[in-house]
């Protein structure tokens, strides 16, 4: 019982210190940018579409210190990308004589009159926030744990594939991935059209339960019948070998399918759906307060979704032999996806028939006849127009391309290593396990120490720490490969080889950059909006969204074609990619600097002119 009480007593200081601190506040970035922009892989068309939906409640958290936080509220209207119909309005106070020097007790903080178990008591749910808030979290959780194994498992399947690789990738982002994300915008416009909003949710969700089944128990053992090796045969022998990749897709059709619904599950079920539900059923006041929660949760879901695909890639052990040990993992697999996506159907179920349904009808007859403002939308030449137009958001486009590009041309060299290290599926799988489990673990850690690498250093060292990461790691991860020869007598005293030092270096390198990313790169990039005026912050967003993010996500994997194409294959592109990352992080750290000494002087204005 002693026991007990002091691991609740440590759990409660935790959670006091947390919010006490305002530690917790970056989580939002990963459940808002990091669902946004990490799950939508290509699928960069849907960006737009979800951020208009999720901006209005998370913009209004502090990203800055506190001397921030009335001029953020008051100046909420204006945050980056949200159109309001408020005007602002100026209150002048006049001083009242009174002999009464008591402060009122309304306008002391709650957590400051009830003291620490306050601040606790002022942390925690209502009943009635309850009822909504805990669902919300367990459809995140599934939707996130879902992810997770069907992204460990897609690489598996590419990667692995009779006479694939890890140069497939790029060529599956581009010329089906986008393709079928096009394909799905017009899709769902027409439901929307079609089907009530409730209805949408299970027509988009349903479909991937039944095509990630199917693929477990039909196609995956099907596939000597399904796969056309014979005819790509006969293609490659005429076709240069630069042409391998995109045959490998061809070849291995089904489970470029795979690789597509899967990609697709994140941004759309995870992007689109669920914050689109979420910000319908949540006040902008629950928003603010619990939907950095969502943030920590999704680590977590990481962290228990990556031990599942170990332990079910470790499981062939216990097989018979003769049997497809890989086979009976994608059944497990796929199995868990299943039953946790019906998990999510049933809570959805829950929440539109007692908190959805209840609101329609509590919400006055006039609520929905109130005129809504349209939000000012940019053409991809307006964007172009408007970026060249403006130092400040060229600089911050510049951030936001290269970590993109630098990020796909690193990752796909490490999981082409991550084949010859681990060429059996189950192997692979299990080390993908254990690495989505590492990532979650050290982007909380990294989210609790965004805030006071912020406060102490500031935003121009916080905006370099992104680029630094990624140049000192990939570099390292690209003299691995470049150097083996020099690296063996290390190795050898490690115990290891320059192949298996490379694969670690190339994991820690994609761990520390994306939680980097979740940490500080996102909000440096939000910060960044914060002093702009209000076309500039409206049209300057837009541009990012419409060129920004596609760009910084197809320019890696479209200069990763080019090499592949002019020099046959990813491992003798290898110099070529070490080169390009070098100069995109120079122009990174170049546009980052410039960056900072505008947006010091640009905060300065936009103080005094708040004061």
């Amino acid at each position: 019982m002693a026991v007990h009480f002091s691991s609740l007593r440590v759990i409660l200081v935790v959670v006091a210190l947390a919010i006490s601190s305002n530690a917790f506040t970056q989580p939002l970035l990963f459940a808002r940018n990091g669902v946004l922009n990490q799950m939508s892989g290509s699928n960069s068309l849907l960006a737009p579409t979800v951020a208009k939906s999720v901006v209005q409640r998370s913009t209004q958290l502090p990203y800055v210190s506190n001397s921030l936080a009335t001029n953020l509220l008051q100046k909420s209207s204006t945050q980056v990308g949200l159109s309001t119909e408020s005007t602002e309005t100026t209150v002048e106070v006049t001083p009242v004589e009174s002999t009464d020097t008591t402060p009122p007790t309304e306008t002391l903080p709650v957590a400051e009159k009830k003291g620490f178990f306050g601040r606790i008591a002022a942390a925690l749910p209502t009943a009635e926030e309850r009822k909504k808030l805990f669902p919300l979290g367990l459809m995140f959780f599934c939707i996130l744990f879902n992810y997770t194994i069907l992204r460990d498992t897609k690489d598996v399947l590419m990667v692995t594939a009779p006479k694939s690789g890890a140069e497939v990738i790029p060529f599956i982002k581009t010329y089906v991935n986008l393709p079928m994300a096009i394909g799905f915008t017009g899709v769902y416009a027409s439901l929307t059209n079609r089907l009530e909003s409730h209805n949408v949710f299970y027509a988009c969700v349903i479909p991937f339960l039944t095509f990630f089944t199917t693929f477990a128990l039909l196609i995956y053992p099907s596939r000597a019948y399904l796969h056309p090796h014979a005819l790509v045969d006969a293609l490659a022998s005429h076709l240069p070998p630069g042409f391998a990749a995109p045959l490998a897709i061809v070849r291995n059709w089904s489970f470029a399918m795979f690789y597509v619904f899967a990609e697709m599950w994140g941004s759309v079920v995870a992007s689109l759906l669920f914050w689109g539900f979420a910000n319908e059923v949540t006040t902008v006041d629950e928003a603010k307060k619990y939907y950095p929660m969502f943030g920590l949760g999704a680590n977590i879901a990481l962290i228990f979704s990556g031990q599942y695909v170990r332990w079910v890639s470790q499981m062939r052990s216990s097989l018979a032999p003769g049997v497809d040990a890989w086979a009976v993992s994608l059944r497990y697999l796929m199995g868990a996806v299943v039953t946790s996506g019906t998990v999510l159907l049933a809570t959805y179920k829950y929440m539109v028939d007692n908190i959805v349904k209840k609101k329609k009808a509590d919400a006055p007859p006039s609520a929905a006849s109130v005129p809504k403002k349209k939000k000012p939308k940019m053409s991809m030449g307006e964007s172009a127009k408007f970026l060249l137009s403006s130092p400040y958001i060229r600089n911050l486009a510049t951030l936001v391309v290269s970590y993109g590009m630098c990020i796909n041309i690193v990752e796909v060299s490490w999981k082409s290593k991550l084949k010859q290290a681990f060429p059996n599926p189950n192997d692979y799988s299990a080390f993908m396990g254990n690495f989505s489990s590492m990532t979650g673990v050290i982007t909380l850690l990294m989210m609790l120490l965004g805030r006071s690498i912020f406060g102490k250093f500031g935003w121009g060292f916080a905006a370099l720490v992104t680029p630094a990461m990624i140049g000192v790691t990939g570099l390292s991860f690209f003299a691995l490969n470049l150097f083996s020869d020099f690296f063996k007598p290390i190795t050898a005293t490690l115990g290891t080889t320059p192949l298996m030092l490379a694969v670690v270096v190339g994991a820690a390198q994609n761990i520390l950059s994306k939680s980097s990313k979740y940490a500080l790169f996102d909000p440096c990039k939000e910060m960044a909006y914060i002093p702009l005026d209000k076309e500039s912050k409206t049209k300057g967003k837009a541009a990012i969204d419409v060129i920004g993010n596609p760009l910084g996500k197809s320019g890696g994997a479209m200069l990763q074609q080019i090499l592949i194409f002019a020099v046959g294959s990813l491992s003798a592109a290898t110099p070529y990619f070490a080169a390009a990352l070098m100069g995109i992080i120079f122009m990174w750290v170049r546009a980052a600097n410039s960056l900072a000494g505008q947006f010091n002087e640009a905060m300065e204005a936009h103080e005094e002119n708040s004061s």
